[in-house]
């Protein structure tokens, strides 16, 4: 692996990044909605797929495969959250509302940094991306068809989680209620269980590669941040405020992640 190819990726995608992010807290700050944030966090992977697809200097059949996976997941997460965002654009999601009420009057100071992070984030959890872009060895091997498959299921999955989300939220006579129909009646997140999941299958396809074993990183820190931080205690923090006993009693009849962990 060539040290200096691999800094000069990286350093072109952190610049990338942290300039889409400081025009993106510009816009959030205009428009008092920090919630467009979400939508590059999930385009920003994109960005750093074709970076790489241009100038890493592995393998051709790989580096199209590795990235069309992240452009495809990173470009319907996008677009999936931009639907939602832009619907209500001039009201801020409650979770960052919540967020700039805690911070006070340094809030918008401490946001430009959170974007900044953000970016950061974008940089760190690509390590799977560089480590496979930087293989040369002329054939795909049993890790990378492997990873390709679970994260065709991963990416479907998501898919599916988050079209019954927003047919039940369609349906007038579900307002204020809890939706438990589908992939929902398993997992109080299967959202979030694939969109990790997504992360192990760039893990496993990985392991192909030289230092593959390092991307591990990957999943571990998606999953912290799902189940400790800005994932599932936000979300569900929303749920209980906004539906109270209905989400209290689904807390205890549905599992908190894993599809098929269902509690009778």
């Amino acid at each position: 692996m060539d040290n200096s190819s691999i800094y000069a990726l990286v350093g072109y995608s952190l610049i990338a990044c942290c300039v889409i992010m400081f025009f993106v807290w510009v816009w959030a700050y205009k428009i008092k909605n920090a919630g467009v944030v979400d939508i590059f966090w999930s385009y920003n992977f994109p960005v750093i797929a074709i970076i790489l697809l241009l100038f890493a200097p592995g393998f051709e059949t790989r580096k199209l495969l590795i990235c069309a996976m992240v452009i495809i997941a990173g470009g319907r997460l996008g677009t999936h959250l931009a639907v939602r965002v832009l619907k209500y654009l001039r009201q801020e999601e409650p979770r960052y509302a919540q967020i700039r009420k805690e911070w006070g009057k340094n809030a918008e100071v401490k946001m430009a940094f959170f974007f900044q992070m953000q970016a950061l984030s974008n940089v760190l959890l690509a390590i799977p991306f560089f480590i496979i872009t930087m293989n040369t060895a002329p054939q795909l091997n049993i890790f990378e068809y492997a990873g390709a498959a679970l994260w065709l299921i991963s990416v479907s999955g998501e898919a599916i989680a988050d079209a019954q989300l927003a047919a039940f939220k369609k349906n007038p006579a579900n307002k204020g209620k809890v939706c438990d129909i589908g992939l929902w009646g398993y997992s109080r997140h299967p959202n979030y269980f694939f969109e990790w999941l997504i992360w192990v299958s760039y893990f496993v396809f990985a392991l192909g590669s030289r230092y593959g074993y390092i991307a591990i990183i990957s999943p571990a820190i998606i999953l912290y941040l799902l189940l400790k931080v800005t994932g599932i205690p936000m979300t569900e923090e929303q749920s209980i405020r906004t539906k109270g006993d209905a989400f209290r009693a689904y807390q205890k009849r549905v599992s908190v992640f894993v599809p098929w962990l269902k509690k009778g």
